[in-house]
């Protein structure tokens, strides 16, 4: 809590991150929303893992597209209703999980707990940028980031406990009141996230512009591969760890999940650090060294070579060493979306750049699944680094054309 000698912008930059903290980490719960019940939903059904693994094709599909467009009402219509919007949608998610009688019904959960997820990063980042001052950026966006993961690590321990205990209807009826929660929260809190007043510099590039424009810039399609190389590499490592660490190093099922932990805990560690580090500025050099170095560690991951209990911590240092690089990669995009548009387009730039992680997440299922199935499974760590090294590039042709 803040003290009594802590300054009015330092108190508002607080509950600002907080609040954008919160409801991101009820964002990324949401993710998982359905995939921890799948046991339960599978057997209740009657579906295969085919079946049951396209409800996240839908969640991802639809929260990509959605994403793009939530941008535009961010911009149009301030982002606090956007956000409340995204909320309901979670809510309602999973009431209609709670209703299910069908694979028809799973789809639709998916589909609406999708478009609730379209609209946080634009709308989170769109508050960020506007309300939290320049040298608390970087902490801003490190928090954020970490939040997100505190949301992934919370959902299946909550979905799955109250699912063993009472079914797994009242878990999704649990995952409602958590959304109801948050959105009493935000409706609370929300003169923090009151639109400011824009620079009548920005109000100018906004008024001379297309709202379309922004699609004209190079360093804005660059932001967007930067952020689908890197997600698609993120999903390979998420979907498919355990499984390839158990192939290539013999790790029993609960040590190659606890493996997975690793890199996760690794990641919320580094982004904590990247913020400190992305204060600093040259964000490209730092993006560069520590996701530089999350490839050749993954590659010499991939040599099979290494003695089983090392796997743990070196999973966890490229968890790490991707954190790192999350703070600078936000602050990447921010200079690209003030240096042509100022702040009245950072809804509609961030919407359609993070767009960019939802294609990753999509598609990397389906690249990768083709090796898992044909046991190269040193290939898919091999491909990780490779992604990895072409976000490198990506990002510094960003700053070049900034």
């Amino acid at each position: 809590m803040p003290s009594s000698h802590t300054s009015p912008d330092a108190r508002h930059d607080l509950e600002t991150i907080s609040l954008i903290g919160f409801v991101h980490g009820v964002s990324h719960f949401f993710h998982l929303l359905l995939p921890p019940l799948f046991p339960w939903l599978m057997a209740e059904f009657g579906l295969s893992f085919t079946a049951i693994g396209v409800t996240m094709t839908v969640f991802f599909v639809i929260s990509g597209i959605g994403q793009a467009a939530a941008g535009f009402l961010v911009d149009r219509f301030g982002a606090a209703r956007i956000l409340a919007i995204g909320i309901c949608c979670f809510a309602l998610s999973g009431v209609v999980l709670y209703f299910a009688n069908g694979y028809a019904m799973l789809i639709a959960v998916a589909a609406i707990a999708g478009l609730g997820n379209s609209v946080f990063h634009p709308a989170d980042f769109t508050v960020l940028n506007r309300h939290v001052s320049q040298p608390r950026l970087g902490h801003a966006f490190s928090i954020h980031g970490l939040s997100g993961n505190i949301g992934w690590g919370l959902a299946p321990i909550f979905m799955t406990s109250i699912a063993a205990y009472a079914g797994w209807r009242y878990a999704a009826l649990g995952a409602s009141l958590l959304a109801l929660s948050a959105l009493a929260l935000l409706l609370w809190r929300r003169s923090a996230l009151a639109s400011p007043l824009i620079e009548e510099a920005d109000k100018t590039v906004s008024s001379n512009a297309s709202i379309f424009d922004f699609l004209t810039v190079r360093a804005v399609w660059l932001c967007f591969l930067f952020f689908l190389l890197i997600t698609s590499a993120f999903g390979a490592i998420q979907n498919f760890a355990s499984p390839i660490l158990q192939a290539l190093y013999g790790l029993t099922i609960t040590s190659a999940a606890s493996a997975l932990s690793a890199y996760l805990f690794g990641g919320a560690g580094g982004i904590l650090l990247g913020g400190f580090l992305a204060r600093k500025g040259e964000q490209e050099r730092l993006i560069t060294a520590a996701l530089g170095a999350a490839a050749a560690l993954a590659i010499l991951l991939a040599i099979g070579i290494l003695p089983g209990w090392s796997i743990l911590p070196l999973m966890a240092a490229i968890g790490f060493c991707t954190g790192i690089a999350g703070p600078s990669r936000d602050l990447l995009v921010r200079r690209a979306a003030t240096a042509r548009f100022g702040q009245a387009a950072f809804g509609r730039i961030y919407g359609f750049v993070y767009s960019g992680l939802d294609v990753g997440l999509a598609l990397a299922p389906a690249v990768f699944g083709q090796l898992m199935d044909g046991g190269r499974y040193s290939d898919v760590l091999i491909g990780i680094a490779v992604l990895q090294t072409l976000a490198i590039f990506t990002a510094l042709r960003v700053s070049k054309t900034i």
